[in-house]
């Protein structure tokens, strides 16, 4: 080994290893606290490198000395080969992913999300013509959310897959919605999201595609989409089924999609009900479940769901 190369960690081969992506703050950063009093090794990623490292810091001052931090973009290839190859030559396999990063892809009106909660019936049912007003949603504003929610975890899972079949106990979980349920999305094209035995990588793809479609040709609401965060709920809806599709391609490695629950974040303008520290734990059940655990499901909190 020359001087140049870094030294493989000894604790490599007893400790776990996880990454959490965009965890400085909120929910990655709640799911990396418990995974690291778990005993896992959590390698805390985020976009920004004083954020990521101010994040990692503070839980080793915390007591929890087992967490690191390592820069990530997920719609970056080169910083995604970035974190494999440090993964690689630290400590040679990974054994949990947990695909955080996502942004929301539409902007509420500060003012009327401070006076009003907005629960499902304001972004789905009845409510959603009133609550459309103060949403600003974009062909732009989608396509940076499918970059991050959708594409970059892909680009994610392919880069660190190769090092999770190095694992006697792999794991996947991504961070979805209930908003992501198929029941939530009239338009045609998309119900191929909930044909499992016929799914693959490429179908997903093309629904996204043909919303996209739809978004640049202001079809949203013509051609059966959601009116409100439609972006945000077709891309939790397409990690989904991709999850479904991976799992099966991949049986060695337990792969679920789990939403945390309508918690406190940045996202919603810290307008959930339910803490971090209770969001983070179906993600962190699925993470650390024994052998032999379910694959290619979604969870709502702890509790098994339908797509």
């Amino acid at each position: 080994m020359t001087e140049t190369e870094p030294k493989r960690n000894p604790a490599a081969g007893t400790m776990r290893i996880a990454v959490v992506t965009g965890a400085n703050k909120g929910l990655g950063f709640g799911i990396s606290k418990q995974l690291a009093s778990n005993g896992i090794k959590v390698i805390l990623t985020a976009r920004d490198v004083q954020r990521g490292s101010e994040a990692a810091e503070k839980l080793r001052s915390a007591g929890y000395s087992h967490v690191l931090f390592h820069q990530l973009d997920v719609t970056d290839p080169a910083s995604i080969s970035s974190l494999a190859n440090f993964i690689s030559s630290q400590f040679g396999k990974l054994d949990i992913l947990i695909n955080n990063a996502g942004i929301a892809g539409s902007i509420v009106d500060p003012e009327f999300q401070k006076n009003h909660v907005i629960g499902l019936d304001g972004i789905v049912g009845e409510k959603a013509p009133f609550v459309k007003k103060f949403v600003k949603q974009t062909y732009e504003l989608s396509m940076d959310c499918l970059q991050t929610n959708y594409y970059g975890m892909k680009l994610v899972c392919k880069e660190l897959i190769p090092l999770l079949q190095l694992s006697n106990s792999a794991r996947i979980v991504n961070i979805s919605s209930v908003l992501g349920q198929l029941r939530f999305i009239s338009n045609e094209k998309a119900k191929a999201l909930g044909d499992v035995d016929e799914l693959t990588e490429e179908k997903v793809d093309k629904v996204v595609e043909g919303f996209l479609e739809d978004v640049k040709e202001n079809l949203i609401e013509v051609k059966g989409w959601p009116t409100n965060y439609y972006a945000y709920i077709v891309s939790k809806a397409a990690l989904n089924a991709y999850a479904r599709a991976l799992a099966k391609n991949y049986p060695n490695i337990a792969i679920n999609s789990v939403s945390p629950g309508h918690i406190k974040t940045d996202l919603n303008g810290n307008t959930g009900v339910l803490s971090v520290e209770e969001g983070a734990k179906g993600p962190v059940m699925l993470a650390l479940m024994p052998e032999g655990g379910p694959s290619g499901l979604l969870f709502d909190r702890t509790e098994m769901s339908t797509f």
